[in-house]
């Protein structure tokens, strides 16, 4: 498999900001899309965001207008930039390539933690 590199994760106050990040060597060359999820202890794995190959986004109700996804196609990056964060925000954010069964099944990738106190 192929090492994800998650990071930007961090500690902050609610309403900071933060910007996360997920290189996947081969993401463009392969066309695949992303998916950002976060899961929260002792909760189940929630989506939050998604980007296509061709650029769609696409965000859960609870981050509209927070939260944005782009990607760099020169260095396989995606990012998401989390504004006005919340402690319901709180938890291990993970990327997932998605839209082909290639890119779904040959990467893997630890999380990064998001801590916003109140």
């Amino acid at each position: 498999q192929v090492q994800l590199v998650e990071s930007g994760g961090g500690s902050v106050q609610a309403g900071g900001s933060l910007r996360l990040s997920c290189t996947a060597p081969g993401f463009t060359s392969n066309k695949c899309g992303l998916n950002w999820l976060r899961q929260a202890a002792g909760k189940q794995r929630e989506w939050v965001s998604s980007i296509t190959s061709s650029g769609r986004t696409s965000y859960t109700d609870s981050v509209k207008g927070r939260f944005t996804i782009s990607k760099d196609k020169t260095n396989d990056t995606v990012y998401m930039q989390m504004n006005s964060l919340k402690p319901e925000d709180t938890g291990m954010y993970f990327c997932q390539p998605a839209s082909t069964a290639w890119c779904s099944t040959t990467y893997s990738g630890q999380g990064t933690q998001v801590t916003v106190s109140s």
